[in-house]
């Protein structure tokens, strides 16, 4: 292992990336959400956030736009928490105007990738989540590059119940495989909304997609997280969800899936 990745994720124990085959599915609040409740179990966690159009995850913790620093080992990490138990390392933190669109074409948003993946000193770190841009791009295979100089344990796919949302999925099964990408598990996000009133869930977007897309490809089935306003919330607030309604049912079941995850990373 060269000096670079000796000094960035040596020690990291498991690295998993967070893909979906579009854009729109809240694959950066299943992320979050999962981090957050990877933590809450005692585990040390880090977000790499490489979604260069849309690096939303800084706003969803509460981060602002802190000025990163260096140290031997490359970029420090922003802690969230005093107790230095969640890490969050985001692409737009380098951007000198948030409003700005990122306009760069392939070779430009690789090279920047490839630093950014093997110049952030993590120490040491349970799980690190790699949030993604949707689709199958330049970026995603320059993060596998850079990634696989190190160990990637596999992906975790999120998909909304509609065969739209499924079907796009569906090449990001086949991505996967054609780069040697083990898959995890499937998330069916939005799957329901969760009435604030008497908390009936409606099937808004229909239900089951993803678990059947879990059956057809032979992949496992992590679970579903349901629209709710509380969830939405803490999001935009950048509030901890699981802190703030730890008896939800949409904490259990994010809860749930993050468990299984873990379980799944434990047994390789």
């Amino acid at each position: 292992m060269d000096q670079t990745n000796e000094g960035s994720l040596a020690q990291v124990r498991h690295v998993v990336l967070v893909l979906s085959g579009k854009g729109g599915v809240g694959k950066s609040t299943i992320t979050t959400e999962l981090a957050l409740a990877l933590r809450h179990a005692g585990k040390k966690v880090g977000i790499l956030d490489v979604d260069l159009c849309g690096p939303s995850i800084p706003r969803m913790l509460s981060v602002g736009r802190p000025e990163v620093h260096q140290c031997d080992s490359g970029w420090v990490p922003v802690y969230t928490d005093a107790q230095k138990s969640l890490a969050l390392m985001s692409i737009g933190f380098l951007m000198e105007d948030p409003d700005e669109a990122v306009v760069w074409r392939g070779p430009k948003k690789t090279a920047l990738i490839g630093q950014f993946v093997s110049d952030v000193a993590w120490g040491e770190l349970d799980v690190l989540l790699v949030d993604t841009p949707p689709g199958t791009s330049d970026e995603h295979l320059a993060v596998l590059e850079n990634l696989k100089k190190h160990k990637v344990d596999g992906a975790v796919l999120v998909t909304t119940p509609q065969a739209v949302s499924t079907g796009d999925v569906r090449r990001e099964i086949t991505f996967c495989k054609k780069t040697g990408v083990r898959i995890l598990g499937i998330v069916e996000n939005m799957s329901g909304f969760v009435c604030p009133h008497c908390s009936e869930c409606s099937n808004i977007f229909s239900k089951g997609g993803g678990e059947e897309l879990a059956k057809l490809t032979g992949s496992v089935f992590l679970g579903s997280v349901p629209l709710d306003p509380l969830l939405s919330a803490s999001i935009e607030e950048g509030k901890d969800f699981a802190q703030s309604f730890p008896d939800s049912s949409t904490f259990s079941a994010i809860s749930t899936i993050s468990q299984t995850l873990l379980n799944s990373l434990q047994t390789d």
